[in-house]
């Protein structure tokens, strides 16, 4: 059945992040490659690339023995392209613009290409092309699905880029996340649900190996990982879900999006008791 082979990927997932992180976290400090965490202390940026490794072997694995399709690759390239333009962002990205409204400011009023406003273009490229491999609609309709498909999957992967400000935020923003859309997806689709959850499995894997450190401050995910993340849940959401469950959706996002343009979503959560509950879950 779907989730004995989903839940068997998923601790395959978690043991090979296991074996790797620690070796990441010492490349990555080693490099030099650190950053103040929100206590200032100096830790490894960038270390939710383990995601995206263990992905790769984990999938190649399910493909060599035939027990991955040919929507394996489309996943590997959505959360390949994020990861990269994730860390184009940590390495060379700065403040001096924040959200998406402050990079597409300065790259339109004042001519000024910042790694926020790239890692956004590219990621609308990226889910624009993930968004045709699916076949919704004919004619004008399959014009607006495309659109609704590829805004889905680029806001998704900018949603979790926003949550992660506080040690396991983001970690768990993906886990509440997936498991709505694995819910919403089997009774939308049962004959894809489990096939393109598979996907949210093997990332829910490495993330429960990270998360520790994580929740520790002892590493960053940083955009890099975040972007895997986010990518993984857009990408589920349009091959599993029904059109009105994906307009909802995209909904929930924009408002999301809308909401934290405006306020300070780190305000917002201190001060509501039960998303500063959940907020604290597992921190120090």
């Amino acid at each position: 059945m779907a989730w004995v082979y989903n839940a068997g990927l998923m601790a395959v997932s978690f043991a090979v992040a296991r074996l790797m992180l620690p070796q990441i976290m010492g490349m990555l400090t080693e490099a030099g490659f650190v950053k103040p965490n929100y206590r200032k202390e100096e830790i490894p940026l960038g270390v939710g690339m383990v995601f995206l490794f263990s992905a790769i072997i984990v999938l190649t694995g399910a493909a060599v023995v035939g027990w991955a399709d040919r929507g394996v690759y489309a996943f590997l390239f959505a959360v390949g392209g994020m990861c990269f333009f994730g860390l184009v962002d940590d390495v060379f990205g700065t403040r001096h613009a924040t959200g998406l409204k402050g990079h597409f400011k300065k790259l339109l009023l004042e001519k000024e290409l910042t790694t926020g406003a790239l890692k956004a273009l590219a990621g609308g490229v990226i889910a624009i092309l993930v968004s045709l491999q699916i076949n919704d609609g004919a004619g004008f309709d399959r014009w607006i699905f495309l659109l609704l498909n590829s805004l889905i999957i680029a806001f998704s992967t900018n949603a979790v880029n926003l949550l992660d400000l506080r040690p396991g935020r983001a970690a768990k923003g993906f886990l509440l996340t997936g498991a709505f859309i694995t819910v919403a997806g089997y009774f939308c689709s049962p004959e894809l649900s489990g096939e393109y959850t598979a996907y949210l499995a093997v990332i829910a894997g490495s993330l429960l190996a990270y998360l520790p450190a994580d929740l520790k401050a002892r590493a960053m995910m940083g955009d890099t990982g975040s972007n895997v993340l986010g990518a993984t849940v857009g990408f589920t959401a349009v091959f599993t879900l029904s059109i009105p469950f994906k307009a909802g959706f995209l909904l929930f996002l924009l408002g999301f999006h809308l909401l934290t343009e405006k306020y300070s979503l780190t305000k917002i959560i201190e001060e509501n008791k039960v998303l500063t509950y959940i907020d604290m879950i597992g921190r120090k």
